[in-house]
């Protein structure tokens, strides 16, 4: 399960984990050290340029009001405005360039973060356990590379941006007004005080229900993506209107937490701004009184009170308070992508799929006196190659012999599946495994290829404890058909080529002829170039399940494990693959998950398992003659319940 990152964390609904900011800052950062430090010249050169208007504007006025008192000489005049307008349209043109470079830095950073974000965030999942996507929505993982993103995306390009830009024009107009006076300077203070304490308490409400929106979308998507993945057995039970209460239960919910959250976030920006409406409204009253009385100011700048120092200085009060009212519409932005990145680095921070092998899988030669020799190239033999701590490397040529000695597991603690679990499948041969749903025929298969890990017990593989095979190299000695068939998007050749990459068109081709598959695929309008999608939807079951088995035929694996592998094909495919089939498990230790007995009579040893345990093991003219469970499942005496 997804754990807290920190402080605070997203579930309880209530406070952002600020360590998070500070992750994005920092991946933010890193991913560009070159050219980040840029962007921030830009934008402090942007905010500073914004606020120096102030300052040669009060000296237009000045000048305006001394050539008013002293009689209008424009020549004189004219000579002392027309430089100050100039410096006025240089700022504005590297305000207007500093801005101009720091968007499109901004656009090319950003792309390229989120770019390395969502890889490294994949690339992180691929490390995941089973158990992982067992118990998460894959909907809302989904949501964590869209939303998620997309909310991301909008924090570290335009609200932290802008928030530092904002900032650093507060303090700068803030400097200029204490230059000008510290009374007016005081009175804008109090009055900020009172917008911030309003900011907080909104801004506070509105970040709470961001974060609940960012869960709910996750929650929906996920929900709609199972409903779309069940699209028949909805309409089969008719459970459409069901479906839609509980979309419209999953929408509701959305919708209260948007509603709350841009409540809060759409009244906050009103709020701040009608504040520094009248902020600035006593602003004037109190200069202007100030000016009227003639009295004394207190300023770096040491001027006396005048209209060309208020009204310079009611332009600076407007542009501080603007820029407060910035950094207040930021925080809304803020808590959605803190909520967002907060789901990011959750799935980012799950504990990867734990592998202390170090015995890996190479190609090999073997002799005919068992001795193995390491090359680069495949030749159709395998090995394990063993390194010791003193420096020494044994190989040990991959057989399949798999041993299970009592083995316990439970997907749960305190929960057992498997009770004191023991197979022996020796090389070349057909172990198969007959019992109810839920009996643990599937548990097996799973912890010979280490998607779960035995609570007790050994499992040892050509005499080698698995836990010492690194995970991949164990996987890829083992072909897996599973019962429920999944193939990707792209032709039936490539979902063939699935189970190797590296062979060819005709290798290919030559495992659906074993199976069975070939026939079928060159009806297909574009034969092997068909293309597929939505898990080849435009495929029957059993010709989906074909293309599994001659994928699972094209890896060449020594071990191969059926679940229910002919499932979904009818009796009479099913005998065509039977015989492609038997070809297929020629010389290699399979292990075979049936409800059909037809498929397993042929077993050099068929398990019977009940709640967990192996009750019963032998061939099947063995169990016949026991007269035992076997017997009476073959008879027909009872079912499998």
């Amino acid at each position: 399960m997804s754990k807290p990152m920190g402080r605070g964390p997203m579930h309880d609904g209530r406070k952002i984990d600020v360590k998070a900011l500070g992750r994005v800052v920092k991946l933010f950062v890193s991913s560009y050290p070159r050219l980040i430090p840029l962007v921030v010249v830009c934008i402090i050169g942007a905010a500073i340029v914004a606020a120096c208007p102030a300052i040669f504007t009060q000296q237009v006025f000045a000048a305006l009001e001394e050539a008013l008192k002293n009689g209008w000489d424009w020549p004189t005049v004219s000579a002392e405005i027309l430089p100050l307008i100039g410096i006025l349209a240089g700022l504005y043109a590297m305000s207007l360039t500093f801005t101009t470079v720091q968007s499109q830095l901004m656009a090319y950073i950003t792309q390229g973060f989120l770019n390395k974000l969502r890889r490294k965030m994949f690339d992180g999942m691929q490390n995941l356990p089973i158990r992982y996507f067992d118990t998460h929505k894959h909907g809302d993982i989904m949501s964590h590379y869209t939303n998620d993103i997309d909310t991301l995306r909008q924090l570290v390009s335009q609200s932290l941006p802008s928030l530092l830009q904002a900032c650093i024009i507060v303090v700068t107009v803030l400097c200029i007004m204490l230059y000008f006076s510290v009374w007016m300077t005081l009175l804008v203070l109090a009055g900020v005080t009172v917008m911030f304490f309003v900011s907080k308490k909104i801004g506070g409400g509105s970040a709470k229900y961001f974060i609940r929106q960012q869960r709910a979308v996750g929650k929906m998507e996920g929900y709609v993506q199972e409903m779309m993945n069940g699209q028949k057995v909805i309409k089969v039970f008719c459970h459409e209107d069901e479906v839609r209460e509980g979309f419209d239960k999953a929408n509701d919910e959305l919708y209260e937490d948007a509603y709350r959250a841009h409540a809060y976030a759409n009244i906050l920006g009103p709020v701040i701004m009608q504040l520094g409406n009248i902020l600035y409204v006593f602003c004037a009253i109190v200069g202007g009184l100030l000016v009227i009385t003639g009295a004394s100011n207190v300023g770096f700048a040491m001027m006396p009170f005048s209209v060309s120092l208020i009204v310079p200085f009611l332009n600076m009060t407007k542009q501080f308070t603007g820029n407060v009212n910035q950094v207040s519409q930021q925080i809304n932005s803020i808590a959605m992508g803190l909520a967002g990145a907060q789901r990011v680095f959750a799935l980012m921070d799950e504990v990867p799929e734990e592998d202390d092998g170090y015995v890996t899988l190479v190609n090999a030669v073997i002799d005919q006196n068992g001795n193995v020799t390491e090359v680069a190239h495949h030749t159709g033999q395998w090995a394990w190659k063993h390194p010791h701590t003193d420096g020494s490397l044994t190989y040990t040529p991959l057989r399949g012999d798999v041993e299970m000695t009592e083995v316990d597991f439970g997907y749960e603690e305190n929960k057992p599946v498997l009770h004191e679990v023991s197979v022996y499948a020796k090389p070349g041969q057909k172990v198969a495994f007959v019992g109810a749903t839920g009996a643990g025929k599937t548990t097996i298969t799973n912890l010979i290829n280490r998607f779960y890990d035995i609570a007790d017990g050994k499992i040892r593989y050509d005499g080698i404890n698995i836990n010492k095979i690194k995970k991949s190299d164990l996987r890829r000695s083992l072909g897996i058909v599973l019962q429920e068939t999944n193939l990707f998007t792209g032709s039936v050749m490539d979902n063939i080529r699935y189970g190797n990459l590296d062979a060819t068109d005709e290798e290919c081709i030559k495992a659906a002829e074993l199976v069975g598959a070939h026939d079928f695929i060159t009806r297909l309008p574009e034969g092997y170039n068909t293309e597929l999608s939505g898990n080849g939807a435009n495929l029957s079951q059993g010709q989906r399940q074909m293309i599994a088995i001659a994928r699972a035929a094209v890896a060449d694996p020594p071990v191969m494990i059926l679940d229910e592998a002919t499932s979904s094909i009818d009796t009479r495919t099913e005998a065509i693959v039977a015989r492609g089939m038997d070809k297929l498990m020629e010389g290699r230790t399979v292990f075979v998950i049936a409800h059909r007995l037809s498929t397993v009579m042929n077993s050099d040893v068929i398990m019977v398992l009940d709640h967990g345990r192996i009750i019963e093991r032998g061939s099947h003219n063995d169990l016949i003659a026991q007269k035992g469970t076997y017997y009476q499942l073959y008879t027909g005496a009872f079912e499998l319940e």
